[in-house]
């Protein structure tokens, strides 16, 4: 039997999700740009889910713009056009200043240290434990800040940022400063107040039973008025305008019917989570004793499907193949990045040592993930203690 516990790296397909993607398979495979009536289906069938998604993002009864949501391939290419869209439109003396928090995802930290290569004054915000030092951003927000990029949930200690006063601390200073949020840990997990402060939303569809390979950027009015953004791929100019290239039909399509499903379904998925990190919490704490601790953030929410767990003196990878073989799937660290060989950031800013940076594991809920899956894992690591730390010996 597996047990599945790494959902922030990807999620199964969900079933209302596959469902949506046989039937533009098998049905609708036209190009949305076609003039004909097999391409204008396939426009529709885009449209419908532009219209759903877009929804998640406004107060409820308000109609937003289809200009406002725009489909990429991923998060990646989401937060490339939120950061380096957003900064190159700017006129050359509106400001060069671009604060981000030093434990984003590394999506953002890239487009970042772009825009610094290309004379932009980039200032990385340290971020403990995967929480924004505000005292920090507070002396380094000025007049000519043009964009403040910060992560709702941090992709491997859960910690959650306070969007809405990051974004209020920036309008203070300069009022045309752009907020992005990168909202993929958080989306449809956690409730959209908490980024809906921001003019940049970047969401992806694989962490919420979607398919891989969609991904949406949302622009608030004033944004896309503003046209306070412009693209980074150019060509055919679908997208509005802002992301060139054949829609990918099928991930949309697949994309909108699992937010529909999480939609429908937020109240009990939360719950569902609330009660599996509060068991996780009892059944990790127990193994205390044997060399096991948690990495809680202190802050005031943490997202309830992630969980960081160090297991002292036992490499991450040589746990890692050890839960496998048990049965037991998690992630050192995230998977996005977890085949480069630097130093997790994130872990580093948690003040962990190197030793026991390089002894996390990070274990993520998903809508399917039960009791026994995290018994399981309790046992696992329990037993890869107690072997491989005996083998080290």
């Amino acid at each position: 039997m597996t047990h599945y516990l790494d959902n922030s790296a990807t999620t199964p397909l969900c079933e209302n999700a596959r469902a949506a993607m046989l039937s533009v398979m098998d049905e609708n495979f036209g190009n949305p740009s076609s003039l004909h009536a097999i391409g204008v289906k396939a426009q529709e069938i885009v449209d419908a889910a532009r219209k759903n998604i877009l929804s998640t993002f406004l107060a409820a009864g308000k109609r937003g713009k289809p200009e406002q949501l725009i489909f990429t391939s991923g998060g990646t290419e989401a937060n490339n056009l939120a950061i380096i869209g957003t900064a190159t439109a700017k006129p050359r003396n509106a400001g060069k200043k671009i604060i981000v928090g030093a434990t984003e995802h590394s999506s953002v930290l890239q487009s970042a240290n772009r825009l610094k290569s290309l004379g932009f004054n980039v200032v990385f915000i340290p971020s403990p434990e995967g929480v924004w030092d505000m005292e920090k951003y507070k002396l380094e927000l000025s007049s000519d800040t043009i964009l403040v990029s910060a992560m709702l949930v941090n992709n491997e200690t859960g910690a959650v940022n306070d969007i809405a006063k990051i974004a209020a601390m920036a309008r203070r200073v300069n009022p045309e400063a752009v907020v992005h949020c990168d909202a993929v840990q958080g989306y449809m997990r956690l409730p959209k107040s908490l980024f809906s402060s921001a003019d940049i939303v970047t969401v992806s569809a694989h962490k919420i039973g979607g398919p891989k390979g969609a991904g949406a950027l949302f622009a608030s009015e004033d944004i896309i008025k503003r046209k306070a953004v412009i693209p980074v791929i150019f060509g055919g100019g679908q997208e509005h305008g802002l992301r060139s290239g054949t829609e990918n039909v099928l991930g949309i399509a697949g994309f909108s019917a699992a937010v529909e499903y999480f939609g429908r379904n937020q109240t009990d998925i939360c719950t569902h989570f609330d009660e599996l990190y509060s068991y996780a919490l009892s059944r990790f704490s127990e193994l205390d004793g044997i060399g096991i601790k948690l990495n809680i953030p202190k802050t005031e929410r943490v997202a309830h499907h992630i969980l960081s767990v160090t297991a002292h003196g036992v490499r991450s990878e040589t746990m890692l193949h050890f839960l496998s073989s048990r049965g037991v799937f998690v992630s050192s660290g995230s998977a996005c990045s977890s085949n480069t060989k630097s130093k997790s950031h994130v872990l580093e800013s948690f003040g962990l040592s190197d030793d026991d940076i390089d002894s996390t594991l990070r274990l993520s809920f998903g809508i399917g993930t039960s009791k026994d899956d995290i018994d399981a894992a309790a046992e696992a690591f329990a037993e890869g203690i107690r072997t491989l730390s005996h083998k080290k010996g």
